[in-house]
């Protein structure tokens, strides 16, 4: 069987070689006797698999002293009403910044629970760029900021930690986790879904500082106060056990390349083939401002949308798959998280190359 190049923008392609070690382990996890999907959560077995799991996440991302690693369910979007619940205390508004759809959902979700101060936007320039700082009208009172760290739709990425003084920044980074260095001692939280740069669907990544815990009101549902994660463990209730086990080998997979300082090398090189490429050509484009350009995720058109459908069944016979971009944008989407070989951005390129050279 031969594997195509899936530059789906999640769930995303996953390192060969996990899924190799995952299909080894299958029946048999080292001994066990048993799969990873059918041991109990309370076992030694699978309690040294998430342990060894935040181990790996914590070194990798060089989680200081004071923060909790919690592993939870929901997605990220369950994070969007979880942030608020959790981080008001006995504050009525909090600050969000709004560079496309996701910060969009997040705002949306954070106006339930507190007035919403929408610190900057670019919705002006169609969400293609990241407000500098200096535009930004933070509110002294609210609680914390809220940033959209990747806009996985638009391709948006911050390249630069905004300062915030002492109000906790927070942070939805489920799109570029783990693909470079963060200074995660900058942040009071992020959090990120899974099915991009980590492992399946199933698994939110949340990195807390202990200070934010326990300011929940009185009457919170219990699976939305992140104490209750925080003091069991991430095992209050089952976790999503495989996705963390796959987790975990993503992780090893990453220690063994060299670490993010590695895999962010790689990373800028395979973006910088495609936006080079898309800033060479007439025959396609790139709307995002260059300076914001997101290293996961590059948003591009063909000048003549009419050809959309031919270039992605081409595509497709050319093994290149999941290019169509989101529903709410058009256009084409090549997500090159991690998983994503420097060969498979070759690839692409050689083809949007050929199809231009036949159509242009």
């Amino acid at each position: 069987m031969s594997r195509v190049f899936n530059f789906s923008a999640g769930p995303a392609a996953l390192p060969e070689a996990v899924l190799e070690q995952a299909r080894n382990e299958m029946l048999d996890w080292q001994g066990a006797g048993m799969s990873v999907m059918e041991m109990s959560h309370r076992g030694t077995e699978f309690i040294s698999i998430a342990e060894t799991a935040e181990a790996d996440l914590r070194e990798l991302l060089g989680v200081p002293e004071g923060y909790k690693v919690l592993f939870l369910q929901g997605g990220a979007t369950s994070q969007f009403s979880m942030v608020p619940q959790n981080l008001l205390a006995d504050k009525e508004s909090a600050d969000y910044v709004y560079t496309g759809q996701w910060s969009k959902k997040a705002i949306a979700e954070a106006r339930k629970f507190c007035r919403v101060n929408i610190a900057a936007s670019s919705e002006d320039g169609n969400f293609t760029y990241v407000p500098r700082f200096g535009t930004w009208r933070l509110d002294p009172a609210s609680a914390y900021v809220h940033i959209t760290s990747n806009e996985t739709i638009g391709g948006v990425e911050y390249h630069w930690v905004p300062d915030v003084g002492d109000v906790p920044l927070v942070a939805d980074m489920s799109s570029h986790l783990l693909s470079r260095p963060v200074d995660v001692s900058r942040y009071g939280v992020i959090y990120a879904g899974a099915q991009k740069n980590i492992g399946p669907a199933g698994l939110t990544i949340v990195v807390i500082r202990e200070d934010l815990i326990g300011g929940a009101p009185a009457g919170i549902a219990t699976m939305a106060d992140y104490r209750t994660h925080a003091e069991s463990g991430s095992m209050y209730n089952t976790p999503p056990t495989y996705a963390i086990y796959v987790a975990g080998l993503v992780l090893q997979w990453l220690k063994g390349l060299g670490g993010l300082a590695e895999m962010e090398k790689t990373n800028i090189a395979k973006s910088q083939l495609l936006y080079e490429y898309l800033d060479s050509t007439e025959f396609y484009g790139c709307p995002v401002s260059p300076e914001d350009r997101s290293r996961m995720n590059v948003p591009f058109r063909l000048f003549d949308d009419n050809l959309d459908a031919q270039f992605l069944a081409q595509a497709k016979q050319h093994g290149l798959v999941e290019l169509k971009g989101h529903r709410s944008v058009g256009g084409m989407r090549a997500s090159i998280y991690n998983a994503m070989p420097v060969e498979g951005v070759q690839a692409l390129l050689e083809f949007m190359r050929a199809f231009e050279r036949s159509h242009g």
